[in-house]
């Protein structure tokens, strides 16, 4: 069995770490000079200097927004120490402790731009290039994983009147510095996780912030020079935008925080892998080509326990490969995958929600399990991941001073 890991990131060396223990073949294939994925910093964006395509959103002086107790990997946590909420530095050094301590770099080729993946017969024959030096290669694999992440391709809405705003608009994927922003008056518009974050991030230096979202309520407290405003109506002119409640204000800056779309460029149309309105399919347990389940794509649910959901998910894949467990037929799996979708529009969800676990975390992480016969995810990590979600919504200023210290597999305790 020979096994292409798409990506370096912790879903990719999470894959590589359990392909590896399972005995198969492989190599893992990532973009970027280093392992890390969207954890490495780089000046960048746009195109790098081999001409390659930057995928990187991370910015300078980013701490995570989920406690450190929860980040690791089930046989591989983060090390103890006084505070939970890491640097994007300290979280990188983590990744590469990972990848040394079960000796993953070797598997790993570098600098390696992934041009089509598509299937050949009863293997998959991948097309990649050596960016510094532009060669293209050949390569034939008996399965795939793609752990390419969600940072990829920006969801960059349009506004009405957009081509009059003389300012500087842009998505928080190219984000690197608030420095850019020093004495300006910047619009972010949504407000997520990273609406929330550059929001704080950019009132540190910038005159004005406004914070345009669609929630009924936002009940955060920001710095003073922060304003929260409804939605966007439309561009006024040069530098004015009017919110759908009347009120205007004039900015230098509009920052887009609106998410990724999933997105999977190096797939070939043969590979059957489709992208409705951010849903992808056909994928069984979110993850699975149902279709061809010698393709899967790790790290598609999100509002999870990330890192242990990237092992959980490889085990469970891995199990399939080696032959130990057996997957439903493909119109059991369509089946199921049908149930999924139906009960999750009955509750409200839109097609951009269906890969959203929140409330469905412990089941779907629970049905893994039993059906892999592996070990799940502790409740407490569910339970700190909870809470610290709650946390930043009603302290977003002070959050990151928690200190969480878990107990056992039900209980923790947190301080500040």
């Amino acid at each position: 069995m020979r096994v292409a890991i798409i990506g370096a990131g912790p879903a990719g060396l999470a894959a590589a770490r359990q392909v590896s223990t399972f005995g198969f073949e492989l190599d893992v294939f990532e973009l970027k000079p280093e392992l890390g994925g969207t954890w490495v910093y780089t000046d960048e964006v746009g195109t790098d200097r081999y001409g390659y395509p930057v995928y990187s959103a991370m910015y300078k002086g980013l701490r995570t927004n989920l406690p450190k107790e929860i980040m690791g990997y089930p046989d591989f946590p983060i090390a103890e120490e006084k505070k939970s909420y890491l640097s994007q530095t300290e979280v990188l050094d983590f990744i590469k402790l990972y990848a040394e301590k079960f000796h993953l770099k070797e598997y790993i080729k570098f600098n390696t731009m992934m041009m089509d993946i598509r299937p050949a017969d009863t293997k998959w024959k991948l097309t990649y290039e050596d960016k510094p030096t532009g060669k293209s290669f050949t390569k034939y694999y008996d399965s795939v994983m793609i752990c390419n992440g969600h940072y990829n391709d920006p969801l960059m809405p349009t506004l009405l009147g957009q081509e009059k705003f003389t300012g500087v608009i842009d998505h928080s994927r190219n984000y690197r510095d608030p420095e850019k922003f020093r004495g300006q008056r910047v619009l972010i518009v949504g407000a997520g996780s990273s609406g929330l974050d550059l929001t704080l991030h950019i009132a540190n230096t910038a005159e004005h912030v406004v914070l345009s979202h669609r929630k009924s309520e936002l009940n955060i407290k920001f710095p003073s020079n922060v304003e929260l405003r409804p939605n966007v109506q439309r561009i006024v002119n040069f530098n004015m935008v009017e919110f759908v409640d009347g009120s205007c204000c004039c900015f230098d800056a509009i920052i887009f925080c609106t998410g990724y779309k999933y997105s999977f460029p190096f797939l070939h149309e043969s590979c059957g892998i489709t992208i409705d309105d951010n849903y992808v399919q056909p994928l069984y347990k979110h993850m699975i080509h149902i279709e061809k389940p010698t393709m899967c794509i790790i790290g598609i649910p999100y509002d999870v326990c990330r890192f242990q959901l990237y092992d959980l998910q490889a085990r469970y894949y891995c199990k399939y490969l080696e032959g130990s467990m057996s997957l439903p037929t493909a119109e059991e799996m369509r089946l199921d995958t049908q149930q999924d979708f139906e009960n999750r529009k009955a509750k409200g969800y839109t097609n951009p929600q269906m890969h959203m676990m929140g409330p469905y975390q412990e089941s779907y992480y629970n049905g893994l399990a039993q059906e892999a016969d592996t070990a799940s995810i502790p409740p407490v990590l569910i339970k700190i991941r909870d809470i610290s979600v709650q946390r930043r919504i009603n302290d977003l200023m002070n959050f990151r001073e928690d200190q969480y210290r878990i107990l056992d597999e039900n209980n923790f305790v947190v301080s500040n």
